[in-house]
């Protein structure tokens, strides 16, 4: 028994261990007032970002290494014909390693050769590529992994999940030369996106441009968050003080279009299937007994989970289960407070609630929809469903400068336990600035994440990741591009792993699914995504959620 215990506690020591430690206190006024100063320690010339403790210094430097693209080298003039085109490049299948037929649990390689627009091979990486394995006739999809070979070919890995037939789908979403640019304008033109501040005082009304990356040509009001060190910056009002801003919205974008443009033309060489040379499909047959699997690649990495007959099945140990009535998910829910944070594709999940449980009333806070504060309520069975945006930037409508709420801070305030649950998701709006920004919001809000399980362990925290989004002109690419939004789904999953958290993949959700990608996915695949949400907030019984359920378990196993 005493070996046992130790055995446990040990393990327990080591979780601990593995979780980041942080100052818990955190208890801390939050700002009356601004003040006026102007923006110092500059990040990309003009960008006032967040300092950093020399550990998180060395995470940062770590995950940037980790994320890291292949840069483009220089090439000769004219730059677009030597670039990627997808007319000219082409996939092929490979064989199976062992002879027979394919089976269930297999990994299918696809060689993808891109060339150029002469038609000539390209001999570097650092194209953005997705791939896809499905059936429209079952329902079934999966997106696979590609690997950059650094010469101009590229694999596309796929697990075979089901039996029947599965087509290999592959997508160039930007030649390697369109990074460069989209690289470039991150760290020049950082402040495209920008905002805007209205500021009252008596019968005197000012607007004037917000950003976090904000040129110092005039004073600034400075609204750095105290509690969380988050940076943002108005310019200040003439005559009129920083205290007086009543709201914030969307102002617009600016970009200064180059001679790159034929960089970004939909149906060219943006978002663009490449052709497969040979059979584009293959048929997968049930998993013979005693014959082993064939791995056709060296990618070990498994995908988050996979379509069948419209079902979201995950792998790596999660069951989700479908709730398909409003009385299911209900008694999911009862007892339950749930507090949703993020962008409008978090509010998705509080509309999908909202329309699905006929005795949640929504108590009208007179708020816009897409930024809330939203909040419902099951008096009956005692659910409590609550959605707030998050702190800035927020391209949307005009909002009171007083509904703009960090998320960590607002997760500061959740006093947690088992009848609570966290979701946030928080990635739409961060694109465009440079990814050190977006790293260091989600190492503020992971620092709340830790002091709430640290004081709640029972606590339900799940996150949802940014998905692929549609675009068709070089605007939308500056705005929207996967590029951006790929790197920082990498750069969440690795900031909260390790944390008792879970995650809900809406990249490859989307990916893998038969409908087009959107900002704000479909109704079937917001479906299954709260199927997942779900099934980790009521997991099946005999299922752990904690390791304190696995202490307790592993005890009274040893003691028995």
């Amino acid at each position: 028994m005493i070996s046992a215990v130790s055995l446990l506690f040990h393990l327990f020591i080591q979780f601990e261990m593995f979780q980041k430690k942080i100052n818990t206190t955190y208890i801390i006024p939050y700002p009356r007032a601004a003040i006026v100063t102007q923006p110092v320690d500059i990040h990309h010339n003009f960008c006032k970002l967040k300092p950093l403790s020399p550990e998180e210094t060395l995470e940062e430097q770590l995950l940037l290494e980790s994320i890291a693209w292949p840069e483009t080298p220089s090439l000769p003039s004219p730059l677009f014909m030597n670039s990627s085109d997808p007319a000219h490049s082409t996939f092929t299948i490979l064989p199976r390693k062992r002879e027979g037929q394919w089976q269930i649990g297999d990994k299918l390689e696809a060689l993808i050769k891109i060339h150029d627009l002469m038609g000539r091979p390209k001999k570097y990486g650092g194209d953005v590529l997705l791939a896809r394995l499905h059936n429209p006739t079952l329902g079934a999809g999966v997106a696979g992994q590609v690997v950059d070979h650094l010469n101009g070919s590229y694999s596309a890995v796929f697990s075979l999940l089901w039996e029947g037939s599965a087509e290999v789908e592959v997508t160039l979403v930007h030649p390697s030369e369109a990074v460069t640019e989209l690289r470039r304008v991150n760290i020049e033109e950082p402040d495209r996106i920008y905002f805007k501040s209205q500021f009252r005082s008596s019968l005197l009304t000012r607007t004037t441009t917000c950003n976090v990356c904000l040129r110092p040509t005039q004073p600034v009001c400075n609204y750095t968050d105290l509690r969380t060190g988050e940076p943002w910056f108005c310019y200040k009002p003439a005559n009129m003080s920083c205290d007086t801003r009543i709201s914030t919205y969307n102002g617009g974008h600016k970009t200064s279009l180059t001679t790159m443009e034929k960089l970004f033309q939909s149906g060219v060489n943006m978002k663009v299937s490449i052709p497969a040379s040979g059979p584009a499909n293959v048929t997968v047959f049930p998993k013979q007994k005693g014959q082993l699997e064939v791995n056709s690649s060296s990618v070990e990495s498994e995908p988050s989970g996979y379509y069948y007959q419209g079902v979201w099945r995950a792998l790596g140990g999660t069951t989700v289960h479908q709730f398909n009535t409003s009385s299911a998910i209900t008694q999911c829910l009862k007892g339950k407070q749930v507090y949703m944070y993020g962008d409008s594709t978090m509010g998705q999940w509080f509309e999908y609630l909202n329309a699905a449980l006929p005795d949640l009333k929504e108590f009208n806070l007179h708020s816009h929809r897409s930024t809330g504060p939203l909040m419902a309520l099951d008096y009956a069975n005692n659910i409590f469903v609550r959605y707030r945006t998050h702190g800035p930037p927020l391209r949307t409508v005009r909002v009171s400068s007083m509904e703009l709420h960090y998320i960590a801070n607002e997760l500061d305030n959740v006093v947690g336990g088992s009848n609570t649950v966290v979701v946030f998701g928080i990635w739409a709006h961060f694109d465009t600035f440079p990814i050190g920004f977006y790293i260091r919001r989600l190492m503020s809000i992971r620092s709340a994440v830790v002091r709430l399980l640290s004081r709640a362990p029972g606590t339900v925290v799940v996150i949802r990741t940014g998905n692929p989004k549609p675009y068709t002109t070089i605007l939308g690419a500056f705005v929207h591009s996967e590029w951006y939004t790929f790197q920082r789904v990498k750069a969440l999953k690795a900031i909260f792993k390790g944390l008792n958290v879970h995650l809900v993949d809406a990249w490859e959700m989307v990916l893998a699914h038969h409908l087009p990608h959107s900002m704000h996915p479909e109704p079937p695949v917001i479906k299954n995504m709260i199927n997942v949400l779900l099934s980790y907030i009521c997991p099946p019984k005999g299922g752990f959620t904690s390791w304190a359920d696995f202490l307790i378990f592993g005890l009274t196993v040893f003691s028995g």
